[in-house]
């Protein structure tokens, strides 16, 4: 199930796109991993940025 399954925060809560991302960093963090900035995984999946 991906983030957009979801569109509770909790139970009656909508939640918004932001919303969800931001848990799930939190969740990350909280569990000892660390969170890749945009530029890392645009490096980690070899894309280039567009300018």
């Amino acid at each position: 199930m991906g983030l957009e399954d979801n569109i509770f925060l909790e139970k009656g809560v909508l939640a918004t796109n932001a919303q969800l991302v931001e848990r799930a960093c939190k969740l990350g963090e909280l569990a000892g991993r660390t969170i890749a900035t945009a530029a890392d995984a645009r490096e980690l999946l070899g894309l280039t940025k567009h300018v």
